[in-house]
């Protein structure tokens, strides 16, 4: 039986995305790679080749770094892009005080930006 042809999924950007995620957080490859008990090198090569993850890898980067894999494997836009999904992680862990000043300086950019228009 012949294999059938597929163009292999490209997951160059997905990497790019965990790499920023990583950066980010100030985590080191070694200390992710320590904890999800896979070599610094495979975390590498997804981040910068875009080698393709196992599904259990795929799936725990994209929870611990709260992307939104919508944003690469569909066409239509997600509902929540990874920064939106990052951003409800921090407010999730704010205090009531820290809400108050994020909602309010969210209301000041908004007003400022609708002045702009």
């Amino acid at each position: 039986m012949a294999k059938r042809p597929v163009p292999k999924y490209d997951f160059k950007a997905f990497g790019a995305a965990i790499k920023a995620a990583r950066t980010g957080r100030k985590e080191s490859r070694k200390k992710v790679s320590d904890e999800m008990f896979i070599s610094p090198r495979y975390l590498a090569n997804i981040e910068n080749k875009g080698q393709h993850p196992s599904l259990q890898i795929f799936f725990e980067l994209m929870l611990r770094y709260n992307i939104s894999v919508d944003q690469f494997l569909l066409e239509t836009p997600p509902e929540k892009d990874t920064q939106r999904r990052q951003l409800d992680a921090l407010l999730d862990g704010m205090s009531d005080t820290g809400i108050r000043i994020v909602t309010a300086t969210a209301r000041e950019i908004t007003e400022v930006e609708a002045e702009g228009r």
